[in-house]
């Protein structure tokens, strides 16, 4: 918390606080800087590091408004106007976040998830501002799946959709938000719905990228099960382990999403309107297709688990069965030569002049026929 601003222990109307800020708050930083050319430029640093802002939109009637402004007059004029604002920003600092917070009137809680991003996909309601948190997904490319190979990288996006605002918080760069926003300016029609338009344009980007995540999965999934059944090659558990746990984190940030997703597309949720709602639906039977493979392709690793660590025992049964009948083998020898080794006199074919060889050849003769049942047995 800054000196520029204060915290207000009224009472919102979902029973919380609010942040609000003083009369004489200042303006921080320009949303966009450009360059005499005319093209964009990273803003400069504002206090003690670089912000956070990304892009400041102010939209009206579906179409951007010219100019650049600073977020708080950009939200002043689309109250004013009936437009609204979208705010992009990527990994805050708790201080910029904070004024953020007390120009939008942010609950504080939900201040402290965006910060942290540590959180499940959930929906949530403070006042008339809603609180949507994705987690977001992509597929890391690698030439060889090991068993220290990041298949899955992930990373959050974090949503307050107000009446005249919509602020989308990212962490990571799993999914980047730029095409988002250029893809969505070139349809006035949707973007004319309002800020619920831009958190369903995001949310379909995330889902869009969970599904070319599954598909990418399944072809690493084939890979592995013909190595695994593949008698010439090792098979090591500690990759499929290893895609084991790659699975899991992604199936953390997909199943979670249905329940947010079923309240936004429920009839009774009157804060989105209805075509954008029709537009959600889609997004859903998307995240359904996705959770159903997820489902698939846990059962099929655990099914590849568990057919390795059989061929493992089985392999180990094998080995164990080769040393006993090497060792049967070597008894024999063992056996006889122990016998004629105790130095008694008075022992059988002692004086033969043939003995030393017969006895060879008799040793021979014996492990060649126990070699000759151990193979045709299968043990050797």
């Amino acid at each position: 918390m800054t000196d520029r601003v204060e915290r207000s222990r009224d009472a919102s109307p979902d029973g919380g606080r609010v942040i609000k800020p003083r009369a004489w708050a200042p303006v921080r930083a320009m949303t966009r800087i450009l360059n005499a050319d005319g093209s964009q430029r990273t803003p400069e640093p504002a206090g003690p590091g670089r912000s956070a802002v990304v892009d400041c939109g102010l939209y009206v009637k579906g179409r951007r408004q010219p100019g650049e402004c600073h977020y708080a007059e950009a939200l002043a004029v689309a109250r004013s106007r009936n437009g609204f604002v979208w705010l992009g920003l990527h990994e805050p600092e708790l201080a910029e976040m904070t004024e953020i917070a007390a120009t939008f009137g942010l609950h504080e809680l939900a201040v402290e998830d965006a910060v942290k991003a540590q959180q499940r996909p959930k929906l949530e309601r403070f006042g008339d501002v809603s609180f949507l948190v994705l987690r977001t997904a992509r597929y890391c490319e690698h030439a060889e799946l090991t068993e220290n190979s990041e298949v899955v990288e992930t990373g959050q996006v974090m949503l307050f959709i107000g009446p005249h605002f919509l602020i989308s918080v990212r962490h990571g760069d799993a999914c980047r938000l730029s095409p988002v926003r250029a893809d969505l300016e070139a349809r006035h029609e949707l973007l004319a719905h309002g800020p619920w338009a831009v958190a369903y344009a995001i949310t379909d980007r995330v889902v869009d990228l969970y599904l070319e995540v599954a598909d990418r999965l399944e072809d690493d999934l084939d890979v592995l099960e013909a190595d695994v059944f593949d008698r010439q090659s090792s098979g090591r558990i500690q990759r499929i382990y290893q895609m084991k746990r790659e699975l899991v984190e992604f199936k953390r940030a997909v199943v979670p999403l249905q329940r947010p997703l079923l309240t936004l597309t429920a009839e009774v949720n009157r804060q989105v309107p209805e075509e954008v709602r029709r537009y959600f639906r889609d997004v859903q039977d998307h995240l359904s297709r996705t959770v159903e493979q997820v489902n698939s392709y846990d059962d099929l690793l655990n099914s590849i688990l568990q057919a390795r660590l059989a061929q493992v025992t089985v392999d180990q049964n094998n080995d164990m069965r080769k040393i006993a009948s090497w060792a049967a083998i070597a008894a024999v020898w063992t056996a006889i030569a122990g016998i004629y080794g105790m130095n008694f006199e008075n022992m059988p074919e002692l004086k033969m002049t043939y003995g030393y060889p017969v006895v060879l050849a008799l040793m021979l003769a014996v492990s060649l026929t126990l070699y000759r049942w151990l193979r045709r047995n299968g043990w050797l």
